[in-house]
């Protein structure tokens, strides 16, 4: 089983956090542009945590620097399905993570819950004086 899969099986954020790369790409299902850096990544994927309910990963597919992990969840009672596709560096690091989610019923309820979110994420990702 891939470390990352590990890591948000047993629901720890910070094994989470060192997978990611300083410079780790994230694709939301929701927002227009990506994001970009461990910091913010890593405050999205927290949120997500919190968000989710009856979250399970149901397929892994892939080896090596490519790896699609297929999950299911429940967003405010809408069941969505989903795939996390994640890209290794060279370290091992996972430095971009494309998420993508159906139906649009899920992904609606997952933009709104995130959305009410965002304003808190924000600010944890944001760099201390």
């Amino acid at each position: 089983m891939n470390a990352f899969r590990a890591a948000v099986e047993a629901d720890d954020l910070e094994a989470i956090g060192d997978l990611l790369a300083d410079d780790v790409r994230f694709t939301s299902p929701v927002a227009f542009r990506p994001y970009e850096g461990k910091p913010i990544t890593h405050a999205i994927l927290r949120a997500v945590s919190q968000v989710f309910q009856d979250f399970r990963y149901v397929r892994e597919i892939g080896s090596g620097a490519d790896l699609a992990l297929l999950f299911e969840a429940t967003v405010d009672g809408k069941q969505l399905t989903g795939c996390d596709f994640l890209h290794f560096d060279d370290d091992g690091l996972i430095d971009d993570f494309m998420v993508m989610v159906r139906p649009l019923s899920g992904a609606t309820a997952l933009a709104a819950a995130m959305g009410a979110r965002f304003e808190q994420i924000a600010a944890e990702a944001a760099p201390t004086a």
